[in-house]
């Protein structure tokens, strides 16, 4: 299932909606969330998300408060551990959340009935509430929580008033004042003292507390206030036993509360989530869908999520009238785009986020969605593409079963033509049989045939504007296109007369099969020595792909392809080259580099053009914004 969530980008879709979910506990319990194969909880998965769409568009939104550090404050509590001050007062916003949220759906209850039930459930913990709201103000204990704390409190107060008024003589004696370093009150160990410079320690009767780390000054408490500092030790020490018992009390009350606490966080969980998705399917403009456990699929008008307004909306049916569909049309037409957003709105549907479409779209709830899509080679494995294609349509056969949606983009491709055919249609007759959904892309004729002659078969291909030769990215229903192999040879600037040549055979003409005679330079018998010397010094043959060594400047290079008059034409730093071909020495040859089919070509091509290309595949808009350019740009030249 993950690799469908990478190959589709529902992966993209997930990690939106998780960051728009608050609390940690939540997160959590959508991280094993899963499209769901059950019609009752897609439907309730769906019916949710469009209430809290209903909310959100009416510009209400659920209190949640508190609900970012409740986990590890609750995890605290589950240890024994006392809650300082300021974490009762967001655990009391917590369990206040409850009540207001009770309220908000209970005002809502005609808009929202099933968020509505669901808040039902939620418990009153007014009187914990109450409770640590009239013993805390924020992050204050309040004097007013306990006789004890009240007492303390008023005895440290003129404790502290006292000690002030003494050292502010001294602060205020014109004769001490020159001995202080500052005409500051300065609390060093829980005891106010005076900061004396070093030199006139002598002068102020007193004990010193501390000194200064450069040593110029010592802090003395003087004898006069050395009583009240040591009662008002012990005040503040009482004052701490006073806080710490309300601090206990108080987190008691949470304690004794937690299991039932427990289950209304699981329903605020729930609603955290089911707003995470409310929220991107409003950002998408999502709308209801129907689903169906009939294995039923028509989209209507549906647009890709992660394009936006820049898809092409797609309409498809499969399932009522038909079991396979075979989509055909050019590389960059789209069809890839189709296997994906058939996917989505299958993943979306079964996980309760709404998409954009046209109204009446309805998506079957299936027992599993498989898929083989891209590029698959794998050189780690020594794979080519078609090794790696079958590798992982011998899983999904292995796999599928009745309510299964399988697709396949170029079946059979990435072999000989004529076997490559055979095996995709006897891989979608089994498919058929084991009583999956198939729909696959392809641009092999013999396939086109087969969906054309089978009963339980549709066709459909990729619109073609041929005025202004470009794809149109829409799906046309039982239609049949072509591969517009020309339109893609003329954009990437294939020879005009190579180009005519080859519609000319495909008209039916007959091959150009006479020899050509290449007019040959005479060789006197020097030469002719000379060259058979050369031959016999084993003039070297290379392939393209092969690693050879420049001998005259040590560089390593990939070898192209062999010029005329003995030059040859090299690959090295991103760059063509053309040397001579006697200055190139061999030093591993591409059989032993490479698989038996992999792309030679791929090794001379700019990773920015391979990447051009794919956006070409897979139908950007923006790549073919910037084909068209190229091919305007050449016209002008």
């Amino acid at each position: 299932m993950i690799r469908i969530y990478e190959e589709t980008g529902f992966d993209q879709i997930i990690a939106e909606i998780k960051g728009n979910i608050i609390s940690d506990f939540a997160k959590k319990d959508f991280d094993n969330r899963r499209p769901t194969n059950n019609l009752q909880t897609a439907q309730k998965r769906l019916t949710e998300t469009k209430e809290a769409m209903v909310l959100l568009s009416s510009g209400q939104h659920v209190p949640f408060m508190g609900m970012r550090t409740i986990e590890h404050l609750t995890s605290k509590i589950e240890r024994g551990m006392v809650l300082e001050a300021g974490e009762l007062t967001e655990y009391s916003d917590f369990l206040r959340s409850f009540r207001l949220i009770k309220q908000l759906f209970e005002k809502n209850q005609y808009q929202t009935p099933t968020l509505h039930r669901y808040t039902a459930g939620l418990g009153d913990f007014t009187e914990v509430c109450e409770a640590i709201t009239q013993a805390i103000n924020g992050a204050h204990v309040k004097d007013e929580s306990s006789r004890g704390l009240r007492k303390v409190r008023s005895r440290i107060h003129k404790l502290e008033s006292g000690i002030n008024q003494a050292l502010e003589k001294h602060l205020k004696n014109p004769t001490t004042a020159k001995y202080l370093q500052d005409r500051l009150v300065i609390e060093k160990e829980g005891r106010q003292t005076l900061p004396v410079k070093t030199e006139f320690q002598s002068k102020i009767n007193g004990t010193i507390i501390e000194r200064s780390s450069r040593g110029t000054t010592v802090f003395i408490e003087p004898t006069a206030v050395s009583k009240n500092n040591d009662a008002l030790i012990l005040a503040r020490g009482e004052e701490t036993g006073e806080i710490y018992q309300i601090l206990a009390g108080l987190t008691g009350l949470i304690a004794d509360k937690l299991t039932e606490i427990g289950y209304s966080r699981e329903i605020i969980g729930e609603l955290d989530i089911i707003f995470a998705r409310a929220k991107y399917s409003r950002r998408i403009e999502g709308k209801p869908v129907a689903i169906n456990d009939q294995e039923v699929l028509h989209l209507d008008h549906l647009y890709h999520p992660l394009l936006g307004s820049q898809a092409v909306p797609l309409t498809v049916s499969l399932g009522e009238k038909s079991r396979g569909l075979i989509i055909t049309g050019p590389n960059a037409g789209g069809k890839t785009l189709v296997l994906k957003t058939v996917a989505l709105a299958c993943l979306c549907a079964a996980s309760g986020i709404l998409l954009k479409h046209g109204g009446n779209s309805q998506v079957p709830i299936l027992q599993d969605i498989f898929i083989d899509i891209g590029d698959q080679q794998n050189l780690d494995n020594a794979l080519s593409t078609f090794s790696a294609h079958m590798d992982n349509v011998a899983k999904i056969l292995r796999q599928t079963k009745p309510a299964s949606l399988v697709l396949l983009d170029e079946i059979g491709s990435g072999t000989e033509p004529k076997e490559g055919a055979a095996l995709g249609i006897a891989i979608m007759e089994e498919l058929y049989l084991k009583g999956a959904l198939v729909i696959a892309t392809t641009h092999y004729g013999e396939i086109k045939d087969f969906a054309l002659a089978h009963p339980d078969f549709r066709t459909a291909a990729m619109a073609f504007d041929e005025v202004n030769l470009k794809p149109k990215y829409q799906l046309l229903m039982d239609q049949v296109g072509a591969s517009n192999a020309f339109w893609i040879a003329k954009e990437k600037a294939l020879p005009e007369s190579v180009l005519q040549r080859a519609q000319g055979y495909l008209a039916g003409e007959a091959y150009e099969l006479q020899q050509v005679q290449l007019k040959m330079r005479k060789m006197t018998s020097a030469t002719v020595a000379k060259s058979t010397e050369s031959q016999n010094e084993s003039t070297p043959i290379f392939a393209k792909g092969d690693r050879v060594l420049l001998t005259e400047t040590k560089e390593k290079a990939l070898f192209y392809e062999e010029l005329e008059q003995e030059m040859a034409r090299v690959y090295l730093d991103k760059t063509f080259r053309e040397v001579p071909l006697r200055r190139l020495k061999l030093v591993t040859a591409a059989t032993v580099l490479y698989p038996a089919d992999y792309d030679l070509e791929s090794l001379f091509t700019d990773f920015h053009e391979r990447k051009f290309q794919k956006d070409i595949d897979r139908g950007s808009k923006k790549a073919q914004k910037k084909l068209r350019k190229q091919a305007e740009a050449r016209k002008n030249q």
